[in-house]
């Protein structure tokens, strides 16, 4: 991002009740657009299920064909959102995923666009 710009609360809340709706929703199709073509995913949970990538997923096709599965094998798959906190063209996300019994922060970064270009996932233990 070439502007530093300071997300704030409005445009954060509206984008999380969206973003959570998506996954709640089971629609990949939603999820997806709140990012880039390029965009890319730090997770410890696909370096368990795809220990090849390391944990790195880059590109809307293949984060598409992973988190389709994802959907796919985790039918009860739901969020509840904690909170959410606001930074320097970024956002964290912290909310449960009921369905795996875990706390995550998910990190997002934000492009000129406010799509976001990164993504960077952290779970409770």
């Amino acid at each position: 991002m070439d502007t530093r710009k300071l997300i704030d609360q409005a445009f954060a809340e509206h984008f999380v009740k969206e973003w959570i709706a998506g996954w709640n929703e089971h629609d990949l199709g939603k999820i997806l657009s709140h990012y880039t073509e390029d965009f890319s995913v730090d997770t410890p949970l696909a370096m368990k299920r795809l220990p090849e990538t390391k944990g790195f997923i880059q590109g809307k096709d293949n984060i598409r064909e992973y988190w389709g599965k994802a959907l796919e094998n985790n039918p009860n798959l739901q969020f509840r959102l904690i909170d959410i906190c606001c930074g320097i063209n970024c956002l964290a996300i912290y909310y449960e995923s009921l369905s795996i019994q875990k706390q995550v922060v998910e990190n997002l970064f934000f492009n000129d666009e406010m799509k976001v270009e990164k993504a960077i996932m952290m779970y409770s233990k």
